[in-house]
């Protein structure tokens, strides 16, 4: 048998924004995320529903950063590939952005079966910051977009089962502690790209797992999938059931129909089979379907407000047209996490590819149709059989190295002596983020730094965290174990060590920005002002330069300073810390935002308006973020300018 499918290099360039230099500062602050649901909701809920909706729910990003150092100018920029290809598709991969399926072309027909975005614009969408939008992504780790959205993988050629070559990705999902591993591959002749999927949890404990294959389509389609009602999420968080394919009397299954952003959470019966598909109004378009452990199903829209489209324009270039998402994931909701048992591992496999099929006419018809299409194309029985012959091969080791991750999975594996075949974390991956833990898992010492910089990224994982209770006690160690003891709840002895450290530490402003989150915490919001001012004149006092590191630290720690002082409405203090910000970082659209609301504190509505006339784009707003519209209703009783309108919800009554 000839094998014609192929994996190459390949290098896009794309007009891009620069991801820049991650926070410093450790997230402490609870989670930011818009995925809740009232508790109201829940009484109505299946059970199994509710109970996996209060399963561990995710509350720190640590030990992960903050990734909000980028911006929106955007210049032609090279960008690596993977692209994997036979004679019927071709699937372009982004391994250094999240492993991303930029783009998945029908050959025989020229067409291109995703929304392929043809920029790299960040926004403020994943767990931790930076996210894009287009293409298939990997979503692992807990409701919400993975925080290796933005993040390089490790990718490498593998033996498939047919004999060819599969395309592999694995990393080290830090929230959850959970290896995982992507393959992709195209059989011979085939017109469906088969991915299939691994989670393995090494530990002696269970774990709550997540995940969602997220898949960007135009939104000039009608979205089938086989369920007759669904789950409707909204930016009100409220969890309803909703028939399909209308409710109010609007055809929910045309996405440029609904008027706001909202996710529908197909309920699949069991027993069907799951598929998910987009058609255009001629009946082409994509389907993927995978083996029934990928059970939920979903439609994301933006809606056709203005928060909708302005977000839609955000993400990319203005003209280049709309998109919306279908989803598949573990569980019906992506408010829930299920329960992934000790040193077991799940696995499925997915398929995606052209569909040609009736998109217009009676619901029921339709999706028959499209089902029936979906069979004589790809059986069911095929996909099921794809995942048995895949399965032998997950183990199989990779071969040639095409891209490389982070060195986090290499350091995990070396304290806890794991063997994990077919996803090689090896020694040589370890960094300089790396190298201070495996001082402490080697001497039982966490070295102090040679000079003076921002302190590095804080593990926090409980054997981690016992490591640093028995470490030597330096100023070091015991930032990096308040770290930890306040992720893991205890509030009082993270204090306790940040504040034995004060009294040697060299460097205060990383101890006093931590005492400052507990302060606020705990409801002392004037001591927290007064303690990040402390801390803000130190670092002013203690940076060397203006690179990128220590610019990340002034904006970072310049930005909740600001934030504090004006929360107990100290504008002078707040004007000290403004003139002290590099005019680099004043300039950014975030800071901008802060000084039109420091004038407003100042008395001075008419400079703060001035701000908004002048122009400013806050790369990192936040999603569902509502802060732009609320300062412009305190300047002005005229409507919203199209330009600062995110609103993804209707305005309350």
């Amino acid at each position: 048998m000839v094998i014609v499918t192929t994996i190459r290099r390949e290098v896009l360039t794309l007009p891009a924004a620069e991801l820049g230099t991650d926070n410093p500062l450790p997230a402490l602050r609870p989670l930011d995320e818009v995925h809740r649901i009232e508790d109201r909701d829940r009484e109505d809920l299946p059970r199994d529903m509710a109970r996996q909706l209060s399963y561990a729910p995710l509350r720190s990003l640590l030990p992960v950063r903050v990734r909000d150092g980028y911006g929106r100018t955007r210049v032609p920029r090279p960008v690596d590939a993977l692209v994997i290809e036979n004679d019927r598709l071709r699937a372009t991969v982004l391994p250094g952005l999240g492993g991303r399926i930029a783009s998945l072309v029908h050959l025989p027909t020229g067409r291109e079966l995703l929304y392929r975005n043809p920029v790299f614009q960040p926004a403020n969408f994943a767990l931790n910051g930076a996210w894009y939008s287009g293409g298939v992504e990997w979503n692992i780790g807990a409701t919400g977009h993975t925080t290796l959205s933005c993040a390089p993988l490790h990718a490498a050629r593998v033996l498939a089962p047919d004999g060819g070559e599969m395309l592999r990705l694995w990393e080290w999902e830090r929230l959850r502690d959970l290896p995982f591993q992507v393959d992709l591959w195209l059989p011979e002749g085939s017109d469906f790209l088969y991915v299939g999927v691994r989670v393995r949890n090494p530990h002696e404990r269970p774990v709550p797992a997540y995940w969602w294959s997220n898949i960007a389509v135009p939104e000039d389609r009608r979205v089938l999938a086989p369920a007759d009602e669904a789950w409707h999420f909204g930016y009100e968080r409220r969890l309803r059931r909703v028939p399909v394919p209308s409710d109010d009397g609007i055809d929910r299954t045309h996405p440029i129909d609904s008027p706001y952003a909202a996710d529908y959470f197909y309920e699949v019966p069991d027993g069907r089979r799951r598929w998910i598909a987009a058609l255009d109004a001629d009946g082409h378009g994509l389907v993927q379907t995978s083996t029934d452990v990928l059970r939920g199903r979903k439609l994301f829209v933006w809606g056709a407000g203005p928060g909708g489209r302005r977000w839609q324009e955000w993400l990319t270039e203005p003209g280049t047209g709309g998109y919306c998402e279908i989803q598949a994931g573990l569980a019906r909701t992506q408010l829930e996490h299920v329960r992934l048992e000790a040193e077991s591992e799940v696995s499925w496999l997915e398929a995606y590819g052209p569909l040609d099929a009736p998109s217009a006419g009676e619901w029921a018809e339709v999706v028959g149709a499209a089902e029936e299409r979906l069979a004589a194309v790809l059986p069911r029985a095929a996909v099921e059989a794809a995942h048995a012959a895949w399965k032998p091969y997950a183990d199989t080791e990779p071969g040639q190295t095409l891209a490389t991750g982070s060195g986090w999975g290499a350091l995990e594996v070396l304290r806890g002596g794991w063997k994990l075949p077919g996803t090689p974390f090896d020694e040589a991956t370890l960094g300089d983020a790396q190298e201070p833990w495996r001082e402490l898992l080697r001497s039982g010492s966490l070295p102090e730094p040679r000079r003076v910089r921002p302190p590095g990224e804080t593990l926090v994982a409980p054997h981690w965290r016992d490591m640093l209770e028995t470490a030597p006690a330096t100023p070091l160690t015991e930032y990096h174990l308040g770290v930890a003891q306040w992720h893991a709840g205890d509030r009082a002895q993270a204090v306790r060590s940040w504040e034995r450290a004060l009294a040697l530490a060299p460097s205060l402003w990383p101890l006093l920005r931590c005492l400052a989150v507990a302060d606020q915490a705990s409801g002392h919001h004037e001591r927290a002002a007064d303690r990040y001012t402390e801390a803000f004149d130190d670092l002013c006092h203690e940076r060397r330069d203006d690179g990128e590191l220590w610019t990340a630290a002034t904006a970072a720690l310049g930005r909740e300073t600001l934030e504090a002082l004006l929360r107990v409405r100290r504008a002078a203090d707040a004007r000290s810390v403004w003139e002290r910000l590099l005019p680099a970082i004043r300039r950014r659209g975030r800071f901008r935002l802060l000084e039109a609301e420091l004038l407003l504190a100042e008395g001075r509505s008419e400079a703060a308006r001035a701000v908004f006339d002048d122009g400013f784009e806050v790369a990192d707003l936040r999603e569902g973020a509502e802060t732009v519209g609320r300062l412009w209703a305190r300047l002005s009783d005229a409507p919203l300018p199209d330009r600062y309108d995110f609103r993804m919800r209707p305005d309350a009554p």
